[in-house]
């Protein structure tokens, strides 16, 4: 099982930046390349909702309420990603979980994975 480690979250002020990382790993064994990498968001008493997507090969995607402000990249050696937010809105309050559809590793692919949460919270 890929194991997903966030951090990064936090309280700031609106119009203020965070950067979320998400690193994996796998026990006994050597990642070599993710599928898809994603960033949701779950704001209290709403559903989880998928903010930025990036495909190992490099094609990002971007709901529309973050398009321009948020920034998804990956250090492929470090097997780690990262949601820039820039701009930050009151909206944009909630827990970000990151997620990956698959992994190739020295132990064979390996299955969906999900971060524990991360709270950002902006305040006006």
């Amino acid at each position: 099982q890929v194991q997903l480690v966030e951090s990064g979250g936090g309280l700031v002020q609106s119009g203020g930046s965070l950067r979320l990382s998400c690193a994996a790993s796998l026990s006994s064994g050597v990642i070599f390349g993710i599928g898809d990498m994603r960033w949701y968001r779950q704001a209290l008493g709403k559903q989880r909702d998928m903010v930025a997507t990036l495909s190992w090969g490099g094609v990002s995607e971007y709901a529309a309420s973050v398009k321009g402000r948020f920034a998804i990249s990956v250090d492929k050696a470090k097997k780690t990603f990262y949601l820039q937010m820039n701009n930050l809105k009151t909206e944009d309050t909630a827990v970000y979980y990151c997620n990956v559809d698959r992994v190739v590793s020295s132990r064979g692919p390996q299955s969906e994975s999900w971060g524990q949460g991360t709270q950002v919270t902006v305040s006006s």
